[in-house]
């Protein structure tokens, strides 16, 4: 019988690595203090990951997964050498990267923060500067109505807060 109809190769799948956050071409990485040190962060838990993977005893499963980790890590060092901290803002009242940003529109009001594609996690109010809402906000200041598309059609924001937390 051909091993291709066996369950002895089973589960010696490649681990699937999950890519990171594109970044539009000629975009800069940029990124807040905070998410700098995130991505570092991720870099030494990787190098732990690797020490533990590193003491397994099947050679075929250690191989495979080291091979995923130095995948991972390449495109982890690879951000974090491209990774740019924002500048400063001249202007606390007009919305820049790293800026909180509280609006109010028809849903009521909500917050956000404008922050790097690897640092965004919408579930916490932490978007991308990439992203349509971001690119909405992004330049206008305190006080300024702003038009953006969602799923439901065009809505209108007002900007009541800006605030720059680090």
């Amino acid at each position: 019988m051909s091993k291709a109809f066996t369950d002895e190769e089973a589960g010696e799948d490649a681990p699937i690595v999950r890519p990171r956050a594109p970044l539009p071409p000629g975009v800069p990485n940029y990124v807040t203090r905070a998410g700098l040190a995130l991505l570092q962060e991720e870099l030494g838990g990787l190098a732990a990951e690797r020490a533990r993977v590193t003491a397994l005893a099947n050679e075929k499963e250690r191989a495979r997964r080291l091979g995923a980790l130095a995948e991972r890590r390449a495109a982890l060092e690879a951000r974090i050498a491209t990774a740019e901290l924002a500048p400063p803002p001249e202007s606390v009242e007009v919305v820049r990267f790293g800026a909180r940003v509280t609006v109010a529109g028809q849903d009521g009001e909500r917050r956000c923060r404008i922050v790097g594609v690897d640092e965004a996690d919408p579930a916490q109010g932490k978007i991308a500067f990439t992203s349509p809402l971001a690119r909405a906000l992004l330049g206008h200041a305190l006080g300024d109505e702003v038009t953006w598309t969602t799923p439901r059609g065009r809505e209108r924001l007002e900007i009541t807060d800006v605030h720059y937390p680090e």
